[in-house]
């Protein structure tokens, strides 16, 4: 049964009357607080003549000293003359005034005030019931929220909250869910924020009850460790840059990871892609269906993640999202229905109303929220835009991180769009509501900051600019000298199939330039293959240049910049592209090595 105490407001409005009690309580329990004090004073005391009058202070303090009983038979001994006296009173008055002190002192500075307790008792807090805090769940009523057993009234907090209205959905319920799934809560401040906000206990009954979600991460797949992890929970990674280089496509373990929310564990024979906003009324695919119904088509493209390069912006000035390398992109083949293949078999017609082409996930936050984005339908339809309802990556089946059973391949834009786990389409007038598609991945001046950022008033990314970086050799690295040269490697590539014509790179910072090799689809030692169709270059160039090293240089800065068909070329500095939230990172990527004479 639950026993309900005294709120703990209302210890807070009653902490300064019962400090005064609570001061002199401790003095009485605690007679060696007095004679510590006096031993502390004792040296400077002896020094001091009793001034006159302090004599007819003396008898009293005999008395109430006299209380505690007995006498000290070892240590610093007083005698019973009128110098001893002082120092005691002396010691009583300074012990007193020290508590007092510090009293008040934490009056001021702690959030939660106990009532009167023995010496030594922990403060006492109202125990409820999971039922009595389950009401508590808008502003009006109160918000509270519960973690390990412990009640928190929040409501004053919620303005307050660094991440949105996300914090009213935990209201009359446990904080373990959303801490698993938000892990930047588990920080040792962040506790101490919360317990700020403490009013009681969860009644010891309905703590056995309770039923805390398990770790929605839990059941995601294995990751190869050579994987460089920004974010474990939810996970996001990247290969190392030396790896990038090495092979046109990616394998498949080293494709680069992002994801927003928990990897779903989806039951392929139990799977159906619902599509929406057709003439005659929605339509459900099966995996099956998908594979037998629709020609397989193959589209070999590259992704890119919008806050590619972050960490360079980072440099600048302090951004907000994950700290991404230069190997948040990969390129892979993709297999499966084209998306203008299923739209038209489902009944869509053109010429109407419909303006995009909402994706959205299976994957889901514990409230419900799924991940979602929209494309352009011109893009989603077009017979050159090979948008994909992917079901293999590189040869075989979509592995769980990369969208299994089923997800969007949506080449040359921004992977935000290449919606994965895809349970639902719809066609429609308006971009996804999505918060990844109307408050994030859009872009800035370098004059906004979060408290004059409109999100509405810039569009959303889809298409990116020009992009190429240096994976080999590395920031840092040594090149020796008795080899006479150096090699240089990386990648580059344009949004929107405009295909990477040229890519320069220069050793001295900027100031002399040379041409890379542009390598595309072709196998070591063959000619490269044709150029793609115009508007259909989906897929990255990587580039190679083996240089002589400059006389008596001890040390290089290596810059690469690329030139698409459209003569879109990347700017030379971070600083004019800086945004607040890191994104279309494209600057000349300068790398610095040392020439070692050894």
């Amino acid at each position: 049964m639950c026993i309900h105490l005294v709120p703990q407001r209302i210890y807070q409005r009653r902490a300064l009357k019962y400090r005064l009690p609570n001061a002199m309580l401790l003095l009485r329990h605690c007679p060696r607080l007095t004679w510590v004090g006096l031993l502390k004073t004792q040296s400077v005391l002896c020094r001091l003549q009793l001034r006159p009058g302090a004599a007819s202070l003396l008898p009293a303090c005999a008395r109430w000293g006299s209380g505690g009983g007995g006498t000290r038979d070892s240590g610093p001994h007083i005698h019973a003359q009128a110098p001893g006296w002082g120092h005691l009173l002396a010691g009583l008055l300074a012990g007193t005034g020290a508590v007092l002190a510090y009293g008040l002192h934490r009056n001021q500075v702690e959030q939660a005030a106990t009532t009167v307790q023995p010496v030594g008792a922990t403060p006492a807090f109202p125990v409820y019931t999971q039922e009595e805090v389950s009401k508590h769940r808008t502003l009006a009523d109160g918000m509270w929220v519960t973690y390990k057993g412990e009640v928190y009234d929040i409501t004053d907090f919620v303005a307050l909250h660094p991440g949105g209205s996300k914090i009213l959905l935990a209201a009359g319920g446990a904080l373990e869910p959303f801490w698993a799934m938000y892990a930047v809560h588990n920080q040792e401040h962040v506790l101490e924020i919360l317990n700020e906000y403490k009013v009681g206990k969860l009644c010891p009954e309905d703590c056995k009850k309770q039923v805390v979600s398990s770790d929605p991460y839990s059941s995601d797949p294995p990751r190869h460790p050579a994987l460089r992890v920004n974010s474990q929970k939810p996970f996001n990674a990247e290969p190392p840059s030396l790896i990038l280089s090495e092979n046109y496509i990616t394998p498949t373990a080293f494709f680069f990871k992002r994801n927003h929310l928990p990897v779903p564990k989806v039951d392929p024979a139990a799977y159906r892609l619902e599509i929406e906003g057709l003439p005659n009324g929605p339509v459900s695919l099966s995996l099956d269906e998908l594979k037998t119904r629709f020609p397989k088509h193959t589209v070999t493209a590259t992704l890119q993640c919008a806050g590619n390069r972050r960490s360079e912006m980072n440099r600048v000035k302090q951004v907000k999202g994950l700290d991404w390398g230069i190997a948040a992109i990969s390129n892979a083949t993709w297999a499966g229905a084209r998306l203008r293949d299923v739209l038209l078999a489902a009944g869509y017609v053109p010429g109407g109303t419909v303006r995009h082409v909402q994706f959205e996930g299976l994957d889901k936050d514990v409230a419900g929220t799924t991940y979602g984005a929209s494309i352009p339908l011109r893009k989603a339809v077009s017979e050159e835009g090979d948008v994909l309802l992917a079901y293999e990556m590189n040869g075989e089946e979509l592995p769980a991180d990369h969208g299994f059973p089923v997800r969007a391949v949506v080449p040359g834009t921004v992977g935000a769009r290449n919606v994965k786990w895809l349970g639902k389409i719809v066609l429609s007038e308006e971009e996804s509501s999505s918060h990844w598609q109307q408050n994030d991945y859009k872009g800035f001046s370098p004059c906004t900051d979060w408290d004059t950022v409109d999100f509405k008033s810039a569009p959303a990314i889809q298409e990116l600019p020009v992009q190429s970086a240096i994976t080999q050799p590395e920031e840092g690295s040594v090149v020796d000298r008795s080899l006479e040269e150096v090699t240089v490697k990386g990648y580059a590539w344009s949004g929107g199939g405009r295909e990477v014509v040229r890519v320069d790179v220069s050793l001295d910072g900027g100031q002399t330039w040379q041409v890379a090799q542009l390598r595309g689809a072709s196998e070591e030692g063959q000619e490269d293959a044709p150029s793609p169709p115009l508007g259909q270059a989906w897929a990255w160039k990587l580039w190679e240049l083996t240089v002589p090293l400059p006389e008596d240089a001890q040390e290089l800065e290596i810059v690469c910049k690329a030139v698409d068909n459209g003569y879109n070329m990347q700017p030379d500095s971070v600083a004019p592209i800086w945004n607040l939230r890191g994104v279309l990172s494209n600057a000349w990527h300068r790398v610095r090595v040392t020439v070692s004479e050894d």
